[in-house]
């Protein structure tokens, strides 16, 4: 029970008699309706209606193994072992043999009755595939008309009618019934978002330590960290809300991450963020806004250990950062009407001459090593 049911039966409660109504329909019509019937009931429909070719094919597979008439394999198998048995007291050698075709007279003539038994089972019974089709009608009736997915949905649905029935045979009325349920599930909801802050106390401080570790992995100089929890209205994720917070400078206060950390310090609280968090796949787009020299070595190397475990993609204007890639592709705009963005991979000559272009280009790079 739902506080929207509770809701709209208070407001109404001159719709209980219709509602009542809808109840007992649910309950006599699904009666006798059990888990897993439906997913039976189309294999064995299937069955049915495949009999002609499984009786074909079981037929000819009978045949050649224990034919009504005839040799089949398994008396062509008993037939060599017979040829065989004389023969083990001059070459024992052969005992192996004629062992191995008993067992497998056995195993043959098994199988055959195995076979001749399923062909008997396959003659064909109408009524009972009336019967089957009626019953799968019903219940794909139920689900369309009762709003569900699936048969499991409709007998709790059926289950949850039967037990305010009975309620209100016991003298109840449907509001009282209606609140009832509704604390019950208040109840639950409390227990369940209960668990789930319990379970956030419990990781935010291991998992403020190890994003920490990241942060000074990627140069934020002592990378304090924190995890604040902060209540807030409960809802599907519970009545947490998680505050990330950071002190980026010895002697300054912590506070909220997106309020206190510049462009370059973002983009490296993300990828320790990632580190911890981790992911099949992470797009980083221009994670070295703000940040140059050792720290954006830093930040590189912790892109490539990322890499080991994870795809990333990352937007880069640092040739510290594009020189530790794997695969490297040119972004870039080309003019026209419209304008519209190029993107295509580097070999490796082109790779070298980008990230010449990226450090400054080639008279530069020369100048510096005269």
């Amino acid at each position: 029970m739902t506080e929207q049911d509770h809701e709209e039966i208070a407001r109404d409660v001159g719709a209980a008699a219709a509602r009542i109504e809808g109840l007992r329909d649910l309950a006599e019509r699904a009666d006798g309706l059990q888990a897993g019937e439906e997913e039976s009931l189309r294999v064995e429909r299937d069955r049915m209606r495949h009999a002609a070719d499984l009786a074909e094919g079981a037929v000819r597979a009978t045949a050649a193994i224990a034919p009504e008439d005839g040799d089949g394999a398994a008396s062509l198998a008993a037939a060599a072992e017979r040829a065989l048995e004389p023969l083990t007291r001059l070459a024992p050698e052969l005992e192996g043999p004629a062992a191995e075709l008993r067992d497998l007279t056995v195993r043959l003539s098994e199988v055959g009755s195995d076979l001749h038994r399923f062909v008997a089972s396959l003659e064909a019974d109408p009524a009972r595939q009336e019967d089957v089709e009626a019953r799968l009608d019903l219940i794909a009736e139920l689900r369309r008309r009762f709003a569900v997915q699936t048969l499991e949905e409709l007998l709790e649905r059926r289950d949850s009618a039967a037990a305010e029935l009975d309620a209100l045979d016991g003298g109840l009325d449907p509001l009282a019934v209606a609140a009832a349920e509704l604390a019950r599930a208040e109840e639950d909801f409390d227990a369940v978002i209960a668990a789930l802050h319990a379970a956030r106390a419990a990781a935010a401080q291991p998992f403020a330590v190890a994003v920490a570790e990241s942060l000074e992995g990627v140069g934020m100089g002592e990378g304090e960290f924190q995890v604040e929890l902060r209540e807030r209205e409960p809802g599907p994720s519970g009545r947490d809300e998680a505050i990330f917070l950071i002190r980026p400078n010895p002697g300054m206060p912590f506070g909220p991450v997106a309020d206190t950390a510049s462009g370059g310090e973002l983009s490296r609280v993300a990828l320790a963020l990632a580190v911890v968090a981790g992911g099949e796949t992470l797009v980083f787009d221009e994670i070295d806004a703000g940040i140059g020299g050792v720290t954006a070595h830093r930040v590189a190397e912790t892109l490539s250990r990322l890499a080991e475990r994870a795809q990333v993609i990352t937007i880069t204007h640092l040739p510290q950062i594009a020189s530790l890639a794997d695969r490297h592709f040119r972004v870039e705009k080309v003019p026209g009407d419209p304008t519209h963005t190029r993107i295509e991979p580097l070999d490796a000559d082109d790779r070298r001459e980008e990230l010449e272009r990226m450090l400054g280009g080639a008279d530069f790079l020369a100048t510096l090593r005269d």
